[in-house]
């Protein structure tokens, strides 16, 4: 073996203990974090933050402690929705960050607290993707939570690949769909990426499913039944079926959930509903 092989050799091994050391110290950074669950979707626009934000709203409102990793590096917007948007990030002296504070005691991490402006275009290649994800988990202070939500970008690239491989003991995922058929079949691409890397698919949630008028009746906007079609397919549980309020989408730029602002209206009904089940799956005591 030439001197240059061996070398490469070395160099290999010496990586492979590096991994090994970043998944030991992210283990340890989170463990006491009780429970992991991702927020996934084949497509964009099915409202997968806005589901995300206001489940982690839900949690908090019923006394458990939550934060949120907005995942999304190339369009974060958890730290808006929660209104905290403007704050900043402290770091102590052992060179430990620590999280944002929002609503409810929600703690609150974002690549959008390290851009320059509002509007920066964050534009990385796969590795520099996953470094920087695995810095935010190792080095973060998550302290003690029963719940850390993984807001993650639509499809099964990078990101998605990051929560698999950096995260080994993450309890699940919620898969996020529109009612129409296209969306369903672009979110199954996501429950079929979560079992082949055997993550556990917790359940399925229904957005935009239906539009409560004046008149108290429900209206359909749009077609299909794709939360009933993944749950059949798949045999996972249909979380729930959200409601389109305009109000949402209104709090939602201004920092406010609605389920605060409005906790009788079918959208916080709903949602408090989906989190009973979704801490009855999880078996939380």
């Amino acid at each position: 073996m030439s001197v240059g092989d061996k070398e490469a050799v070395k160099r290999r091994i010496e990586g492979l203990f590096q991994v090994k050391t970043q998944e030991e110290m992210i283990a340890r950074n989170l463990r006491n974090v009780r429970f992991k669950v991702g927020v996934i979707s084949g497509k964009g626009g099915v409202g997968k933050s806005t589901i995300t934000a206001n489940i982690a709203v839900a949690l908090a409102l019923k006394g458990y402690k939550v934060a949120v990793f907005d995942s999304d590096f190339h369009g974060p917007s958890i730290p808006k929705m929660l209104g905290v948007e403007d704050a900043s990030l402290n770091v102590t002296n052992d060179k430990k960050i620590i999280p944002v504070e929002g609503p409810l005691g929600i703690k609150v991490m974002s690549i959008a607290y390290f851009l320059p402006d509002k509007t920066e275009a964050v534009i990385w290649r796969g590795p520099l993707k996953k470094k920087f994800f695995d810095d935010l988990a190792m080095y973060t202070l998550w302290g003690e939570l029963d719940f850390l939500l993984f807001d993650l970008p639509p499809g099964t690239g990078d990101e998605a690949l990051n929560l698999a491989q950096s995260i080994k003991d993450i309890s699940g995922v919620i898969a996020v769909t529109q009612p129409t058929e296209v969306s369903a079949l672009a979110v199954a691409k996501s429950i079929n990426f979560a079992r082949k890397v055997n993550i556990r698919v917790l359940g399925v949630i229904e957005n935009m499913s239906y539009f409560i008028c004046g008149d108290g009746n429900k209206y359909k906007i749009f077609s299909g039944d794709g939360g009933k079609m993944l749950s059949e397919m798949y045999n996972i549980p249909l979380l729930g079926r959200v409601p389109i309020d305009p109000r949402v989408a209104e709090y939602g730029d201004s920092g406010y959930s609605i389920l605060i602002k409005n906790p009788d209206s079918e959208f916080s009904k709903v949602f408090n509903e989906i989190v009973e089940r979704l801490v009855s799956i999880l078996g939380v005591e």
